[in-house]
């Protein structure tokens, strides 16, 4: 095994981002404002959203009572761990940091709703002033309104996001998580306000049971349509994760998403205007489809980074980084399991969380590469990629037997030829050829790993 890291593979017409980032990233650190500063930059965005907590809190308070604040706090939960954990799956590949979902979930909860409350309030009663009529105005609040400020406030935190956050912000798999999160964020503090609301109602009319306003909530809002506000939000991220793909960085397919997304958000609030059963029509013919037809695609482009991964990181094997089977082993996500397993086995739990950490590196190395071969490379490309290089190489000792031993385990069977003529074998006579079987006709497996620790070797 090599004792030194061998020189970095670049991919063809490299980047001049060394000496960028050998002039200007110093001189510009040395010389930066106060404001500049990360710990500045963090300590306002957390005050910010503390802030925006505190008085979205208060306000939904004051709207369902103490009472119902806490109905509404105990059913509007329940969805969100199974939607995090959902949106967390799919980032399985390359998974961003958890602080860009803590954020968004805040973003989405706290400042998206606020702004929203506020702006959609004042609003419809602007609307119902000037025209002089309330009914109407709450009918273009919900249809027009509504989803202009909502859908904007929530892509706000993917701007955000890919704006500051952009080495985590690579495809649309990181656009569909990150807007998903914040949607969450957001259709939980809805929730809140709306079943508790709902429970106040219940508490006046003494409504209880299947056939009570709360329960009808719950069903519309948390047992058939968690999904809505994420579904909607999701097109503005897929927006923001081609045009993280795309080397022109153009602003109209953010622009394209958020105006799709505006467009669902109004036609789902106006189903109600369509007659007795427009929101069960609606929801059958368009919500479904779409969000089974969004899955698809998400999924589609998870094999698709997969496959990414295996057709650029041979490039590092040749250089020296990588081993001939790692791969292999790192565009499967079966693989990726078995080797964090492996490495738990015989070294613990830190040793697992080594072995992820070299995936996620690995990972971000391929798309690295891939971006920059299809002309999106940045100034900072070779000082990324030398980063990413030193941490899977610091990474090595530990996470290569575990990927090798994974890339034996699900590596396909190769089809062995048997003689034509009748061979004997355990189990009698054998003819033919036969796919994975050997002279005497018993099945052959792949080699299993050697029995001794490949750790202590």
């Amino acid at each position: 095994m090599a004792t030194s890291p061998p020189h970095p593979s670049y991919p063809v017409g490299p980047t001049d981002g060394a000496s960028f980032a050998g002039s200007g990233t110093a001189g510009s650190s040395r010389h930066a404002h106060w404001w500049h500063r990360p710990w500045v930059r963090y300590g306002a965005l957390s005050t910010l959203l503390a802030i925006s907590g505190l008085v979205i809190l208060a306000l939904v308070r004051e709207e369902t009572g103490t009472e119902g604040f806490l109905v509404g706090l105990g059913l509007a939960v329940l969805p969100v761990p199974l939607l995090i954990a959902a949106f967390r799956w799919l980032d399985r590949v390359e998974p961003g940091p958890w602080r860009n979902l803590v954020f968004c979930f805040a973003w989405g909860a706290c400042a998206a709703a606020l702004i929203a409350i506020v702006a959609n309030s004042f609003a419809t009663r602007w609307i119902a002033t000037a025209t002089a009529d309330p009914s109407s105005a709450d009918t273009l609040g919900a249809t027009v309104i509504a989803p202009v400020v909502e859908e904007s406030a929530k892509a706000a935190a993917v701007l955000l996001v890919f704006l500051f956050r952009r080495r985590d912000f690579t495809g649309i798999v990181d656009g569909v998580v990150i807007a998903g999160v914040t949607a969450t964020g957001f259709a939980f503090t809805e929730n809140i306000l709306y079943l508790g609301t709902a429970f106040g109602t219940d508490q006046l009319t003494g409504g209880s049971g299947i056939a009570s306003v709360t329960a009808a909530t719950f069903f519309v809002r948390i047992i058939m349509s968690p999904f809505a506000h994420p579904l909607f939000t999701v097109l503005t991220g897929i927006g923001f994760g081609i045009s993280a793909l795309s080397a022109a960085r153009r602003p109209v397919f953010p622009l394209s998403g958020l105006l799709l997304a505006m467009g669902m958000h109004a036609m789902w609030n106006g189903s109600s205007a369509f007659g007795e059963y427009g929101f069960f029509a609606v929801y059958a013919a368009f919500m479904v489809p779409i969000f089974g037809l969004l899955t698809w695609l998400v999924i589609w482009t998870r094999q698709r980074e997969l496959k990414t991964i295996r057709a650029e990181l041979p490039a590092y094997t040749v250089a020296g980084w990588l081993t001939p089977a790692e791969p292999y082993a790192l565009g499967s996500m079966r693989a990726r399991r078995i080797a964090r397993q492996y490495a738990r086995r015989h070294l613990g739990r830190a040793a697992a969380r080594e072995v992820a950490r070299y995936e996620a590196y690995a990972t971000s190395l391929a798309f690295l590469r891939h971006r920059a071969r299809r002309g999106g490379a940045r100034a900072d490309f070779a000082v990324r990629e030398g980063e990413l290089l030193g941490e899977l190489w610091r990474r090595r000792e530990v996470s290569r037997p575990a990927l090798d031993h994974a890339a034996r385990i699900t590596a396909p069977p190769v089809p062995v030829a048997a003689p034509p003529w009748p061979v004997h074998g355990v189990y009698g006579y054998g003819y033919g050829y036969g796919y994975g079987y050997g002279y005497a006709h018993q099945p052959t497996r792949p080699t299993p790993y050697p029995a001794y620790n490949p750790y202590r070797s």
